[in-house]
């Protein structure tokens, strides 16, 4: 089955095509990544499958734009990998908030695109992208079957004395102002694959999956479920991240809210879109290559971010330890988890009191699987190269072929 994988981010819009032919049995025929959308240089890279990789920059205003040039570099009668759009059987979205409506994926239909809107005010900068994505396929090929993959479904296992914020309880019925968390296909796909690396029996296995890139979050994946999850009632909480705040005392935003005189819509684009690392550097930049070449060059805002991220991830994956009474593994992966040994480094040096011993060497791994810990280390931790896209496509290969049998 040819799938078109699109997994939208805030700023980016990752894809893949692939030919599944089993969960894994398969071909890549293509992929490629929509970068800094949104910024005023962006970059659409795409890679067919024993071809060379094409990089084009241009200015991509918005994600409809990017969703048009991906299906152009597809179907591009010289490098194209696809005749026509026709050739698609199915196409698979990745979504970051589906609520408590969805705790596994769905085919596409006027009731899961009311329940994906609906969810936008809990994913301002993510549900609405996906929801282009989904109108920018449906408007070329309205007969191609479309499926949704949530990356909330993954957490809903979490308890409630854990999703529940202490409000008045009337919120959560009226409002469902609860922690859902995100990221959950990237946590639950790095958990069962770092398990297998090190050795671990998912099942019964301690993991904390650090997802850190330009919207980040850490989960604690107790036997193999979510447990609890950085992110919260939307994907702005937890640490710092490329344009987002993180936590943040509620009464600093009203504050800042009366003092600015801002309305609602203007403090949520403060928050989500002019803070975290574009925030922290005075506007210089929300991307963290850019921003590492700052802190390089001795820029110390610059410098002052990354002690931020690296502070926050210590935090947040030592209250994880203490929730499940210890960790047997801890998972780095995302853009910046995958790519940035210094980072990770930093991190762990401060669980050497659990006996966790990093291997140098091994930690220079850049953008691939590895265990980066010696033999010796009584906690492993590794580099997981994540692949929501794969997961997307199987989810999509099995309810396709269900409704049509």
């Amino acid at each position: 089955m040819i799938i078109l994988v699109i997994n939208c981010g805030s700023s980016s819009i990752k894809y893949q095509l692939l030919d599944m032919k089993d969960d894994n049995v398969y071909d890549l025929i293509a992929k490629g990544i929509v970068e800094k959308i949104g910024l005023p240089t962006a970059l659409i890279q795409y890679a067919p499958k024993g071809g060379e990789k094409e990089v084009t920059e241009c200015p991509i205003p918005d994600h409809k734009e990017g969703m048009r040039l991906v299906l152009k570099a597809l179907t591009n009668p010289k490098t194209g990998v696809l005749k026509s759009l026709e050739d698609l059987e199915a196409v698979g979205h990745r979504i970051v908030q589906g609520g408590e409506f969805f705790s596994s994926s769905a085919i596409v239909d006027k009731d899961v695109i009311d329940k994906i809107r609906f969810c936008c005010d809990f994913a301002p900068l993510h549900n609405p992208a996906h929801l282009l994505g989904i109108e920018a396929i449906t408007a070329v090929l309205p007969e191609v079957p479309q499926v949704v993959t949530f990356d909330t479904a993954f957490h809903q296992t979490i308890p409630a004395y854990s999703y529940m914020y202490a409000l008045p309880y009337e919120y959560y019925d009226k409002f469902r102002v609860r922690r859902y968390g995100a990221h959950g296909t990237s946590h639950q796909f790095v958990a069962n694959k770092g398990a297998k690396m090190a050795g671990l029996d998912i099942n019964n296995s301690k993991i904390i999956t650090c997802h850190i890139g330009a919207g980040s979050s850490i989960c604690a994946v107790l036997n193999g479920k979510s447990f609890e999850t950085s992110m919260g009632f939307t994907p702005l909480e937890g640490m710092i991240m490329g344009t987002r705040v993180g936590n943040i005392d509620a009464n600093a935003v009203l504050y800042l809210q009366k003092k600015l005189g801002a309305t609602p819509d203007e403090m949520t684009t403060i928050l989500n879109r002019q803070s975290g690392f574009l925030g922290l550097s005075g506007g210089k930049t929300s991307d963290a290559r850019e921003m590492d070449a700052l802190a390089e060059g001795g820029d110390q805002k610059a410098k002052l971010v990354f002690k931020k991220l690296t502070h926050d991830m210590i935090k947040i994956i030592g209250s994880y330890i203490a929730e499940m009474n210890g960790v047997d593994l801890i998972i780095f992966t995302g853009g910046i988890g995958e790519h940035n040994s210094r980072l990770r480094r930093r991190v762990l040096q401060n669980f050497t009191y659990l006996g966790v011993e990093l291997d140098a060497e091994a930690n220079t791994a850049f953008g691939e699987d590895a265990i980066i810990t010696t033999p010796a280390s009584k906690v492993k931790a590794a580099l997981v190269t994540t692949n929501e896209e794969l997961v997307i496509a199987r989810d999509t290969m099995h309810l396709v072929q269900d409704a049509q049998e």
